[in-house]
């Protein structure tokens, strides 16, 4: 995602389990018209042992109904970091007239993952349009220069739902597979960026694998 200013709040803002809640619920309306097409999609995933998430539909205008694997393969996890909070980072998914989603987006403070796009649609997250169209694209809140971003909550909850989604769709568990945005051929970002700790991130990765029970 492209980087925005920041402000003095943003950070009080990310810290109030309070706000990411009122979010959720002020979308609760929008997400009872979408309960009945994903429940299949639920259903489906039980299997591969997903961590909670929480649907928060971005804008039909910023991704493009799909039907895969069936009409394209997923081969791929791409890695980002919002530069933005992750109240702001959601209203650009809700915005029409941003052109831009993720499949996923993890909270810094607790780990919270809000679901934008269903795994079966093309989300536009990666500048490549192969890639978004073959891969599942994971937000992160905070910035690529300051890791207190990167909390334990959130490399431990990223990962948890990364390897679910390669034991669904039989990606490996190689950083081939798993990659940051700045290595999608052609991209102009630099995400997930220097400070981000690929090496406990595929440990906890493939740590995920084990067999482990999760409250939905």
């Amino acid at each position: 995602m492209e980087a925005h200013g920041r402000t003095s709040t943003r950070r009080a803002l990310l810290r109030s389990g309070a706000y990411l809640a009122t979010a959720a619920t002020g979308l609760t309306a929008t997400a009872a018209t979408a309960t009945a097409a994903h429940a299949d999609d639920r259903r489906r995933r039980r299997a591969a042992a997903y961590p909670p998430t929480h649907w928060i539909p971005a804008s039909s205008s910023n991704y493009r109904v799909s039907s895969r694997p069936t009409s394209y393969p997923i081969d791929f996890i791409v890695i980002h970091v919002t530069q933005e909070t992750f109240p702001d980072a959601m209203k650009i998914f809700q915005d029409p007239a941003k052109q831009v989603s993720t499949h996923y987006m993890v909270a810094s403070a607790d780990g919270y993952i809000g679901q934008f796009v269903r795994e079966k649609d093309v989300a536009w997250h990666a500048g490549n349009k192969d890639y978004n169209n073959r891969g599942i694209g994971i937000e992160h809140e905070g910035w690529v220069d300051d890791p207190k971003w990167f909390t334990d909550e959130m490399y431990a909850s990223s990962a948890a739902l990364a390897s679910a989604v390669c034991d669904r769709f039989g990606i490996p568990k190689t950083r081939d597979h798993i990659i940051g945005h700045v290595e999608v051929p052609g991209a102009d970002h630099t995400d997930p960026g220097p400070l981000w700790d690929w090496d406990r991130y595929m440990s906890l990765v493939n740590e995920a694998s084990a067999p482990r029970t999760w409250r939905r």
